[in-house]
């Protein structure tokens, strides 16, 4: 592609050259030609020999775009044109012409047979590593666009949500792969489903006769510490019944950018009157300003489970249950604190609670649960892009600290920032 063009471009100026230069001194008059030449060699760089047979020339070399120059110059000039490299010691490209019947060199500069075009190279380089990072550029875009689908809804999947099924189209490995996630997904769903339906069964199967004891022991003649001691087994069944429902119940509503600070306090100051009735408290501190990803009702669901297990599990026998819960943000994420001053739980133990059916030691648990309290909020918080951590309380006692992601928001940029967080 460059070569070529170059190379005839090269030949087309030398046969010119040569036409003009023979047509010059064909037409000039005798006495003026010794001008002639001597203009010729000192503005064009151009030499007039007379050629003789005793001439010593050596051929072009064998270069690709000088055997090009050569042939266009013989096609122009005719087969009878001798053309040379350099004659009696003397560099150039030297081509003969005739002048009626005699024979003449024309000597021409080797640079403008076998110039170097640097800023041609560069532009032909140039072209080729743009087209060479389009087209890279375009097969990435066609390999990653596809993964990047299916990362997308591998995600989605993870939180608890029903990705929209993949095309099942492109080669025949993509094919496969979507078909078969698609196919997946359809199976978790219907799943899923089974198991509400099956829960939700087992709920109406199991709380129709419940209620049917209570009212029969009521009017029973066993004593009271009977009733007491058996009303407590019903509830614990109940409790059970009800952790199975909230670990199968779905997501309620969609994740949105949100304030979460004056509802979060709003719904604290209902758990503080329901811990007070129960015989415990409830201290919070709300820093304003917490702008996160979330779904209000799951984030809810979460914090009343947490103080839910602090009001059971999170006191010293004899004495009531102090919950602190602090909300702030720092270093680009919201935080949720909910920390009593209980047994605690080993360190060791703390990812392994999260599982569900998983309980704890005796001094931080009692018969009265299915091991799925925590299972439910770290099922919730992960479907909003957050995490649940376990960590031991300073002083003694345990923190369940709630991690989501903050974001920015213009409403927050306009809204005025209060000034200090409210001590409840």
């Amino acid at each position: 592609m460059e070569i070529e063009p170059r190379a005839q471009q090269v030949a087309q100026q030398i046969v010119t050259v040569v036409n003009i230069t023979r047509a010059a001194l064909v037409h000039a008059e005798k006495s003026e030609r010794r001008f002639l030449l001597m203009d010729l060699a000192t503005n064009e760089g151009i030499q007039i020999y007379p050629l003789e047979e005793k001439d010593i020339t050596h051929s072009v070399p064998n270069r690709e775009i000088l055997q090009r120059v050569l042939r266009h110059i013989l096609d122009r000039l005719g087969p009878d044109t001798t053309i040379a490299w350099e004659v009696n010691n003397i560099p150039g490209l030297w081509v003969s012409f005739p002048i009626g019947d005699d024979q003449y060199w024309i000597v021409i500069e080797r640079d403008r047979a076998e110039r170097i075009p640097g800023i041609e190279w560069l532009g032909w380089g140039t072209a080729a590593l743009l087209l060479s990072l389009i087209g890279a550029a375009m097969i990435v875009s066609f390999v990653n666009r596809p993964l990047s689908r299916l990362s997308r809804a591998t995600l989605a999947l993870s939180r608890g949500e029903t990705p929209a099924p993949l095309p099942e189209t492109g080669p025949e490995e993509l094919r496969r792969v979507n078909a078969n996630f698609n196919r997946m997904v359809s199976e978790l769903a219907r799943a899923e489903s089974d198991r509400s339906l099956m829960l939700a069964g087992i709920s109406h199967d199991l709380r129709t006769p419940l209620a049917r004891l209570r009212l029969e022991i009521e009017l029973s003649g066993v004593s009271d510490d009977a009733k007491q001691a058996i009303d407590g087994d019903l509830e614990q069944i109940s409790r059970t019944i009800g952790q199975f429902m909230e670990y199968a119940k779905p997501t309620s509503d969609s994740a949105s950018i949100a304030d979460i600070s004056a509802p979060l306090r709003e719904f604290l100051e209902r758990e503080k009157t329901h811990t007070k009735a129960l015989g415990g408290q409830v201290n919070f501190t709300i820093q304003p300003g917490l702008w996160t990803l979330v779904a209000m009702s799951d984030l809810e669901r979460s914090v009343s489970n947490l103080i839910e297990n602090a009001r059971r599990y999170g006191h010293t026998a004899g004495q009531e249950a102090d919950i602190s819960v602090d909300a702030y943000s720092r270093g680009g994420r919201v935080f949720i604190d909910i920390s009593d001053r209980g047994p605690g739980i080993d360190p060791a133990d703390a990812s392994r609670m999260m599982r569900p059916f998983i309980r704890g030691s005796e001094a931080r648990t009692d018969a009265g649960g299915a091991g799925l309290g925590l299972a439910i909020v770290n099922r919730l918080i992960q479907r909003n892009d957050g995490s649940l951590s376990l960590v031991p309380r300073s002083g003694g006692g345990l923190t369940c600290r709630i991690t989501l992601p903050f974001k920015n928001s213009r409403a927050a940029a306009n809204k005025p920032a209060d000034k200090a967080a409210g001590k409840q």
